[in-house]
């Protein structure tokens, strides 16, 4: 993409309207006097965009007052939205991955917000999520796979209810970062499990304040430009972080932090503005693992006040505890275990101003995910399967057991193939399931192909129709959006009748347009885009 294709900072287009002041939110609970220290806890320390926290799992005591901290912190539904993602399956030793959705909100609903954030016009709009990550830690807990899209990337977004407002959203293809003003941080949450087929296990969100008090809080992070770099308005280019700093490298903190996050004009693109990010957050961890925080309990303090005041995230980990137990999962990762990327894209050709996944790339990457296959080349895959269960539900006859196929080819890139559910529906007549027949209603979009199933006594059925067509069984599912037996034609499956053969992907066996950086590479630097150079 061009500089010239890269739209104003401020541009807030496609945002459905809401109250005034709705996102107003935590203003009550943030003003509240700190007590008197009486108990020793661990705590996790939260990031200038939450990441570094995450992975570091970085926890230190002080003397804390834990009801006043839990009261700090602000939660949300997890789910917001229409998802079919489920849960992986355990690996052979009987674990899971885990994984975590971070959103960086571009909030106006307060005046420090507004301060930090401009756009005084847009105040009390609802927020749009203008950095995304997806953090996946490995089921082994030896690894972590990290994935930023960039805000202006136009992809599928579910129906979503706002559990605040109970309003519902009908599902749009629109850019991604709209849809936190569509239901709130649960709908981003659906919108990237339909997207990437990834089960997501809890969301956490901080605004503008939020990254500046962190930032003070965790002290100076050291970034690095090739060229002196100031970020601002230009004939033609509104917006701008106003970030101005010369060539080399310097340690930042407080709104400076938050410049530097948001400076995509002078990166080139938001996929400039990801890697920056990604560098940041890198060298926030390496930061925080050679600092001993435990001499200074004062700096303690600052770090738990300001990690629960800026930190809203789902309901099911809302206490300090909870993130605590969660801390202590990922905070074994070794840093050279941790991998940033970007997810790999291609201009939007309905508008240039855009991004839209790669299909070739990105599906590499989900399965990835999915297959909790290591990002790097360090780890290994575990060539132990787990077992495909049979149902113990016996199958119909075939010429017994009805059917329907839907065509669900299309996505964010290409269009429906025409006559997909017909040509199916049409191999399994001749295999013997008469009782077989298209929905010729409008096409779905879905990366993989699915059989689906209503209830336990179909599941028998559903895993015959998979297995005459080829499909694996970890991909029937029971679903509550199907009345009988369906078998759903994604993207994977768009020519010819012969499901394709999915090849498993090797450890670090990236996309080339991953952009991926190694959490232990402490030489990157970044490349001003001309025009922002003084």
């Amino acid at each position: 993409m061009t500089q010239n294709s890269v739209q104003g900072e401020e541009t807030r287009e496609g945002v459905p309207q809401a109250q005034e002041g709705a996102a107003e939110g935590n203003g009550g609970r943030h003003g509240r006097r700190r007590a008197r220290p009486r108990r020793k806890h661990r705590v996790l320390r939260w990031s200038a965009t939450t990441l570094s926290v995450l992975i570091l799992g970085t926890a230190g005591a002080g003397y804390l007052y834990y009801q006043h901290l839990n009261g700090n912190i602000g939660t949300g539904e997890r789910s917001s939205g229409d998802s079919k993602a489920k849960k992986s399956a355990a690996n052979a030793a009987g674990q899971t991955p885990l994984n975590i959705l971070l959103i960086g909100s571009d909030s106006r609903a307060s005046t420090e917000n507004v301060k930090l954030g401009g756009s005084k016009d847009t105040r009390g709009n609802p927020p749009l999520g203008d950095v995304q990550m997806l953090v996946h830690l490995a089921a082994d807990r030896k690894s972590a796979s990290v994935v930023s899209i960039p805000r202006d990337t136009r992809v599928d977004i579910p129906k979503c209810t706002d559990p605040d407002t109970d309003v519902t959203y009908p599902a749009t293809n629109n850019i991604i970062n709209t849809s936190l003003a569509r239901g709130g941080a649960g709908c981003t949450l659906a919108t990237w499990e339909n997207l990437t087929g990834v089960y997501i296990d809890h969301w956490m969100t901080i605004d503008f304040s939020g990254v500046v008090s962190m930032a003070d809080a965790v002290g100076g992070v050291e970034v690095c430009v090739k060229q002196n770099v100031w970020d601002r308005p230009l004939p033609g280019v509104p917006g701008g972080s106003g970030l101005k700093m010369k060539a080399g490298r310097k340690e930042i903190k407080g709104k400076e932090a938050l410049q530097w996050l948001r400076t995509r004009h002078a990166f080139y693109s938001d996929l400039g503005r990801a890697k920056a990010q990604h560098m940041y957050m890198n060298s926030m961890i390496r930061t925080l693992k050679s600092q001993n925080v435990f001499t200074d309990g004062g700096r303690l303090m600052d770090l738990a006040e300001a990690a629960t005041k800026s930190l809203d995230v789902s309901e099911e980990i809302g206490s300090v505890k909870k993130l605590y137990d969660l801390s202590k999962q990922l905070k074994s990762v070794p840093t050279d275990r941790i991998t940033m990327t970007t997810m790999p894209s291609i201009e939007d050709p309905q508008d240039r101003n855009h991004l839209v996944p790669e299909p070739a790339g990105a599906e590499k990457m989900w399965q990835m995910l999915r297959d909790d296959v290591p990002f790097d080349d360090k780890g290994t895959v575990s060539k132990k399967k787990p077992k495909e269960k049979l149902s113990e539900d016996p199958a119909a006859a075939d010429d017994q057991i009805g059917v329907v196929v839907q065509n669900a080819t299309r996505s964010s890139t290409l269009g429906p193939v025409s006559g997909r559910a017909g040509t199916i529906s049409g191999l399994l007549v001749q295999k013997g399931f008469a009782r077989a027949s298209a929905d010729t209603s409008a096409a779905l979009a879905e990366e993989r192909t699915m059989v689906r199933y209503p209830s336990a006594d179909l599941e028998g059925d559903a895993q015959r129709i998979a297995k005459s067509l080829g499909i694996p069984l970890s991909s029937v599912k029971k679903s509550t959006d199907v009345s009988g037996v369906t078998v759903v034609v994604g993207a994977d499956w768009r020519e010819g009748t012969t499901y394709p053969k999915q090849s498993s992907p090797k450890a670090g066996d990236l996309p080339d347009n991953a952009d991926e950086i190694n959490g232990a590479d402490s030489d990157q630097c970044m490349d001003v885009y001309e025009r922002y150079r003084w």
